[in-house]
């Protein structure tokens, strides 16, 4: 009996030992970094109200290379730069996570504002960000300062109450930032305050969601002007249909000068300004080919901005976003652009994007 008990334990320490091996081999691959990046070249034409050609380009839009690994369990690493039109740093931070419930991220990388910031470009609906997520998340911002949506900061994040391990009904992300926007350094003594909490009611694919950012900047005469933002939304995502809306509304503080009665000035106040945008976009996924490989959507977008009550901007966007392979996508949009003036217009784009 002794004898047939060691026979029938040799192959079990073999599979015991085999498995070992595998599981090494396994987490040594894992802890090799991985390259990836995209590369998106695009076309731009914007024309008249009366259909006049006014200006068109061609450009390279996006080149970006990413490396990102782990170092041991739970602690992971991503540096992205942007090669499109100087050499840029995009992302680079370390992110532990012990468990679901919690992370914590230390580096440059993307608010945690809006629910369409943190999507990747390349899987947008339409060519780019919306312009009031653009002009109030920190892309091209109304106060002028920040950059790529993204800052230098400490991050804690989660997903809490999850659903036999499908999803999670609570996802939530806030963080410190120095509030300057990507590759800068503070020039104040304020640390800007951002965060987002999503609640997904009982449908994995419905997402509710609501974020904030309290701020300051500082520009011009070493003042600290105000930069607060808030945001809240929806968005329905089931693989083939999408459809997402947000609202966002901004106070930015501008400086004047006061001026005395001899136009001589006196003073610099800060004038808190309202901006508010909202967007609504919905596109449907049509499989084609053969094996249904291939994605086609038809895209509508509307979108209104105004960065003060006298102003505002209306874009009614239709496109196509199509997908032949999964490395290969291009989009192509025309957008009618109302602002109650003479300068109203047209805007054509078509972004040709390959990822690796």
């Amino acid at each position: 009996m002794i004898v047939g008990m060691m026979l029938l334990a040799i192959p079990l320490c073999m599979n015991a030992q085999e498995n070992k091996e595998l599981n090494d081999l396994k987490e040594k691959v894992d802890r090799m970094p991985k390259i990836s990046g995209f590369v998106q070249g695009m076309y731009q034409a914007d024309l008249s109200y009366d259909g006049t050609l006014l200006d068109n380009t061609l450009r390279m839009r996006r080149v970006r290379l990413s490396v990102d690994g782990t170092l041991f369990k739970g602690l992971t690493y991503k540096i992205q730069g942007d090669f499109s039109r100087s050499p840029m740093l995009v992302d680079a931070y370390v992110k532990y996570k012990p468990c679901r419930e919690f992370a914590i991220q230390l580096g440059q990388f993307k608010l945690p504002f809006t629910i369409e910031n943190p999507i990747n470009p390349l899987n947008l609906e339409i060519f780019d960000y919306g312009e009031s997520v653009q002009q109030l998340v920190g892309y091209k911002d109304v106060c002028g300062v920040g950059a790529l949506g993204r800052d230098l900061g400490l991050m804690a994040s989660g997903s809490l109450f999850h659903v036999k391990d499908e999803y999670s009904i609570v996802d939530y992300a806030i963080g410190v930032f120095n509030g300057n926007g990507a590759n800068a350094l503070d020039n104040n003594n304020h640390k800007d305050i951002v965060g987002r909490l999503e609640v997904h009611p009982g449908l994995k694919n419905l997402t509710l969601s609501g974020s904030f950012y309290f701020g300051k900047y500082t520009k011009e005469a070493n003042v600290d002007c105000t930069r607060n933002r808030w945001s809240a939304g929806a968005q329905y995502n089931d693989g083939n249909l999408v459809v997402r809306a947000e609202y966002l509304n901004g106070t930015t503080g501008f400086l004047s000068e006061v001026l005395d009665e001899d136009g001589q000035v006196t003073d610099i106040i800060e004038l808190p300004t309202k901006s508010t945008g909202y967007y609504a976009v919905a596109g449907y996924n049509f499989h084609l080919g053969k094996e249904g490989k291939q994605t086609l959507m038809p895209v509508l977008r509307y979108e209104h901005l105004a960065k003060s009550p006298l102003t505002g901007t209306e874009w009614y966007t239709v496109g196509i976003n199509y997908w032949p392979l999964k490395s290969l996508n291009f989009k192509f949009d025309y957008s009618l652009i109302m602002t109650g003036s003479d300068i109203d217009g047209h805007r054509m784009v078509g972004i040709l994007s390959y990822k690796f």
